[in-house]
């Protein structure tokens, strides 16, 4: 089992992604550390379409989106963690 975010575009807040973006992405490669994310990204328009974070336990969804510069200063709008349960292929 595995638990999602989105984030959507805070309305006025996405003006400032390129002041608070430093400060999200110490955070996202400080946690990223512990283990807790397991990717993160944007859609193809991140002003428009936002972005996801998948995590690998609930727990870690919520303190991570707690505490992301991103969303406590306002750029973006985040979801409540979600469980997801993909169906996963091998490549081979």
């Amino acid at each position: 089992m595995l638990y999602v975010s989105f984030y959507a575009p805070s309305p006025g807040g996405f003006d400032r992604v390129g002041e608070v973006y430093p400060r999200h992405r110490a955070y996202v490669d400080e946690f990223a550390l512990g283990g807790g994310i397991w990717m993160i990204g944007t859609f193809g328009d991140p002003a428009a379409e936002g972005a996801m974070c998948v995590f690998r336990s609930r727990e870690a969804g919520e303190r991570f989106m707690s505490g992301d510069p991103f969303v406590t200063e306002g750029v973006v709008l985040p979801s409540a963690v979600r469980e997801w349960d993909p169906l996963v292929y091998d490549a081979t």
